[in-house]
């Protein structure tokens, strides 16, 4: 363990950036623990890691996603709340990474509300994992200034100049979100040129940006799809290969979405459920 942290740049295990390395630790290793005792649960119907399933008396399954939440709670607001130095900072941020691992490690479920684990819409959980994975290494890394104050040890800008480059690169940033371009958005936070870049092309057919701006230019829709669907063709399939070596191959098919959303609806609505996929164990 020594002769790693050596290896690492000196400025990764400052006094500022050790939390932050300890959170993205415990995230990586939490969510290689989580993902590997679901896989081997799958394979032979109990984990080797002696790591099992979480069931109430009366047969609910607590999802791990959970106790990803109240870890994040606890430590989020003893770190709030103590403002203690170390060793006990370092080990919040261990338990703030842990528990948001968890709760990643099933964010698909937790959007469609649905058991979406081992379906191909549970690939979305990975896509989370990466981002946050991405964010927090650009963030040790030192590609985000510090304080705005070390931008004038480089260049000399009016403070003006300065807050209105900051302000285009957030606009390029939630454009790009809003196009559907989440992980050139998150580099773009610490690239600005890359956020330009996915800002000034054509969004995803799908994405809140088309619904908004493409719904009255067919020609323009009709160009979205086309490059999305080569996007698909080139790299999309590529990504869900590795991200199933990653997380495991989806083997669940889930129920037709039109029943799933009516009886959603019927619930909201205060009325009976009907389920269109039949018991589920």
């Amino acid at each position: 363990m020594t002769s790693f942290l050596a290896l690492l740049p000196g400025h990764v295990l400052d006094d500022a950036k050790r939390p932050l390395f300890l959170l993205l630790s415990g995230f990586i290793a939490t969510f290689l623990v989580a993902r590997l005792n679901t896989r081997l649960t799958r394979r032979h119907g109990r984990s080797h890691l002696r790591i099992g399933s979480v069931v109430t008396p009366g047969g609910l399954h607590v999802h791990h996603a959970v106790f990803g939440v109240i870890a994040m709670v606890v430590s989020g607001t003893l770190a709030f709340a103590l403002r203690s130095g170390s060793p006990w900072l370092e080990l919040m941020a261990l338990a703030f990474g842990s528990g948001a691992a968890l709760t990643l490690d099933e964010f698909a479920l937790i959007l469609h509300l649905e058991d979406v684990y081992w379906a191909g819409e549970g690939r979305k959980s990975i896509d989370a994992i990466i981002l946050s994975v991405t964010f927090m290494t650009l963030l040790i890394t030192g590609l985000l200034p510090a304080t705005f104050n070390s931008l004038g040890d480089h260049i000399t800008l009016s403070r003006w100049v300065l807050v209105m480059l900051i302000l285009s690169g957030v606009l390029f940033v939630v454009v790009c979100y809003l196009k559907g371009k989440l992980f050139v958005g998150t580099v773009g936070i610490f690239v600005p040129p890359v956020a330009f870049v996915g800002a000034v092309r054509l969004g995803k057919p799908g994405s809140p940006w088309a619904r908004w701006r493409y719904g009255a230019r067919p020609a323009k829709l009709e160009r979205a799809r086309r490059r999305d669907e080569g996007f698909h063709q080139l790299w999309e399939r590529r990504k869900n290969r590795l991200w199933d070596v990653i997380g495991g191959k989806p083997h669940h098919v889930l129920s037709s979405r039109d029943g799933a959303q009516r009886s959603h609806d019927a619930l909201l609505s205060g009325g009976a459920a009907e389920d269109p996929g039949g018991p589920r164990v």
